[in-house]
């Protein structure tokens, strides 16, 4: 193999880990923040159908960071192509839930 082509996957490589860097320092952020910050209002329980909860970006990211690590990178970028931005961050929350499945069968 080329010098070239290696050092053009050791690139790939790095980006992937850079990205799942990122991805577990956003969770773990997230969390620091959600351990710190208390309810204003006391929520109420309803005995009824639960609400549905909604995906949040740290979620999407770290399926995203799990799959970039198993070796699809390519697949990943792609899926994010697909809902329309290069970054994860540029994602309309309203398709988290899509491009999480869509990640999750990933196989």
């Amino acid at each position: 193999m080329s010098q070239i082509k290696l050092l053009l996957n050791l690139a790939c490589d790095l980006r992937a880990l850079a990205d799942s860097v990122q991805a577990v320092a956003d969770v773990m952020a997230d969390k620091e923040t959600a351990e710190t910050a208390q309810p204003e209002t006391p929520v109420s329980v309803k005995e009824s159908e639960p609400p549905a909860k909604a995906i949040t970006l740290e979620q999407v990211r770290a399926v995203l960071a799990d799959k970039s690590q198993q070796g699809f990178t390519a697949d990943v970028r792609t899926l994010l192509e697909k809902y329309g931005a290069p970054k994860l961050s540029q994602i309309d929350p309203a398709s988290y839930a899509a491009l999480m499945a869509d990640a999750e069968s990933l196989k």
